[in-house]
């Protein structure tokens, strides 16, 4: 099994919430991001789908000809704790001093009540350990997080630098790798416009 594996990462489509820059919650797309979802039809070749178990991530895989794809609570979104749904200025007002030490290194502390960075990078490295020994083209619907970690993991970068790693809504990451020799970006953050099937 020494073949390339070539992995899909998918964020999901928009919803209101994550359109408004807040603190995402566990809610369903609406038309607008159904809209954005249908761009990735057909262009997702792919032996497998997982997704995170979010209610946008399985819906947006659906859109995009995975109904079936198996879910994965490991690509789950970082658990933001009490700041889910919450817009980061108004934390800003409420308690700038933990929110900017949040902003400058994320795996030195938790959002209230939740999780941090190091955790979910660990959980996504797992995640990714795992389909790459699958030797199977994976297709992969998960957060904006998850991404990011991957993306940190394959550069062997710190989590400071997740802040300079752009993610939009349905982009395409594409990462390559073989069981025992790490993981490669072919690219990152790739429109859905963009995406050739």
């Amino acid at each position: 099994m020494n073949e390339r594996t070539t992995l899909l990462l998918v964020r999901h489509a928009p919803t209101p919430v994550t359109r408004a820059f807040r603190f995402p919650l566990d809610e369903e797309l609406d038309d607008h991001g159904r809209q954005l979802a249908t761009g990735l039809t057909g262009k997702l070749r792919a032996v497998r789908a997982v997704t995170s178990g979010a209610r946008r991530c399985r819906e947006t895989a659906a859109i995009a000809g995975f109904p079936d794809a198996e879910v994965d609570p490991d690509l789950a979104e970082l658990d933001f704790g009490t700041w889910a749904g919450q817009d980061p200025h108004d934390l800003w007002k409420q308690d700038r001093a933990r929110l900017e030490a949040w902003y400058a290194d994320p795996a030195s502390d938790a959002p209230d009540g939740g999780e941090r960075f190091d955790g979910l990078q660990q959980r996504v490295v797992g995640v990714l350990d795992r389909l790459v020994a699958t030797g199977e083209r994976t297709v992969v619907f998960t957060h904006g997080g998850p991404i990011k970690a991957a993306v940190l993991h394959a550069l062997d970068a710190p989590p400071s630098a997740m802040w300079r790693i752009d993610v939009a809504p349905c982009s395409v990451t594409e990462l390559h790798g073989r069981p025992g020799g790490g993981l490669t970006v072919a690219s990152c953050n790739v429109p859905v416009g963009a995406v050739a099937p």
